[in-house]
Order: C-alpha cells, then sequence, then structure tokens
C-alpha cells in the first residue's frame, strides 16, 4: 500500500473513510507545550494525569505549604532546655521557695494522715452498726433457744440433734453459750436468782437455770444462776 497519501496514515485509502481530527497529526499545540500538560477537560494527556489530578495535586500543594513537620522528641528536650538555659534565676529567692515547699509538704502530710483516721474510724463505725444489727437478731431469737431447751429437758432424744444444729450455725456467726457451771460467780456474764449456803467461800455457780450468751466476745444476755458458797 505505498500508494497512499504523504502525510497520512497507511490504513487509509481510496474510498476509506477520512477523519482529520483522528488520522493527522495534532498540530495545533505549540511545539514548546509539555507533553505531560493535562487537558482542561479532565481526558487523560500524554503523562497519563487528567487535569483534574494536577488540579488536585496543585491544591495539596497550596494546603501543605508553610507547614513545618512536627519536632522529634530529642528536638523538643533540646528546645525545652535551651528555654531553661534563658531564664534569669538571679531574681529568685531559693530559701523562701524551699520554705513554702515545705510548708506544702506539711499540709499535705497532715490532710493524708486526716483521712487515713477518717477511713479507719469509719471503717469502725461501719463494723459496729453491723455487729449490733446482727446482735439484735440473734438477740430475737433467744427466746427460741429458749424454748428449744426446755423441750430438750423433756425429749432429749428428739429435740437434742435439732438444738445442737441451731447452736452449731450461730456460733459460727459468733453467738457462744456461755459455760458457767461450777465456775466462779461473775456478775458480768451472771444473774443470781437462787442461793444455797454451804461450808462458806467465795460464791460458785451450782446450777444454770437459764442459759447465758456472749455475741462477738460481749455479753448478749446474762445467765440465770443458783450459787453457793
Amino acid at each position: 500500500m505505498s500508494d497512499h497519501p504523504i502525510g497520512r496514515p497507511g490504513n487509509t485509502g481510496d474510498g476509506d473513510n477520512y477523519d482529520p481530527d483522528v488520522h493527522d497529526p495534532d498540530v495545533s499545540r505549540p511545539a514548546d507545550a509539555p507533553a505531560s500538560a493535562g487537558r482542561a477537560d479532565g481526558s487523560i494527556g500524554f503523562d497519563g494525569l487528567t487535569g483534574d489530578d494536577n488540579e488536585r495535586a496543585s491544591e495539596v500543594d497550596d494546603l501543605t505549604e508553610g507547614h513545618s513537620r512536627p519536632m522529634t522528641e530529642a528536638e523538643a528536650e533540646q528546645a525545652l532546655a535551651d528555654a531553661v538555659d534563658d531564664i534569669d534565676f538571679t531574681d529568685v529567692d531559693v530559701p523562701a521557695l524551699l520554705d513554702e515547699r515545705d510548708q506544702f509538704k506539711t499540709m499535705a502530710q497532715r490532710v493524708q494522715a486526716d483521712f487515713d483516721n477518717f477511713r479507719k474510724q469509719s471503717s469502725v463505725r461501719a463494723q459496729a452498726d453491723a455487729d449490733r444489727a446482727t446482735g439484735r437478731l440473734a438477740e430475737a431469737l433467744l427466746p427460741v433457744l429458749d424454748a428449744a431447751e426446755a423441750a430438750f429437758l423433756r425429749h432429749p432424744d428428739e429435740v437434742g440433734p435439732l438444738l445442737n444444729q441451731m447452736l452449731v450455725e450461730l456460733k459460727k456467726q459468733g453467738l457462744e453459750t456461755l459455760d458457767l457451771d461450777h465456775q466462779p460467780f461473775d456478775p458480768e456474764v451472771a444473774e443470781a436468782v437462787a442461793h444455797e449456803p454451804s461450808d462458806g467461800g467465795e460464791p460458785v455457780v451450782a446450777e444454770v437455770l437459764r442459759s447465758g450468751y456472749r455475741w462477738k466476745g460481749k455479753t448478749l444476755r446474762p445467765a440465770m444462776v443458783k450459787t453457793t458458797d
């Protein structure tokens, strides 16, 4: 196909459709225009970027222009050291500052000690309130224990296991039965309602008429006893 017109691609010939916009080279672009310039209509240029891409890249450059990079940790420490070196300490009253520091330290220690004491006292009061509340419950159960003891005296085989189980469980919570039989009489834990003379001497508990109980180390109810001397 050597007979095609000069300046036209070899795939055109007589009778072929010829489009000058397609087959003729673009002679309208100036010779000195860069080949990578994007087109204003957004079409792809010679460098693969569209006109919109170039505009966005230009906007990014405008936004980042004038912004410096963040300082590294070493640079920040050096800048702080330089700033401290520039401070004039000649007019600073060091003894006065140390005295003020000691005053604030003493105040802080006093506040801490007061808070520790308050916390301990609050804990003690809370525990005492809890003990009083449970003690009232235990005291309310004493008539039940008295009835169980009375039933035990009449029917020991039937009531004994139940009474023992109740006393074991209550003891786990802090209730203890006072063991005063044949012990020296102590008015703090026993109340003498009967007396039987003997050879003389110090009074001794001869018989426990009603059991006494201790709750968490304190006498909940004194026992009723018969004494002898």
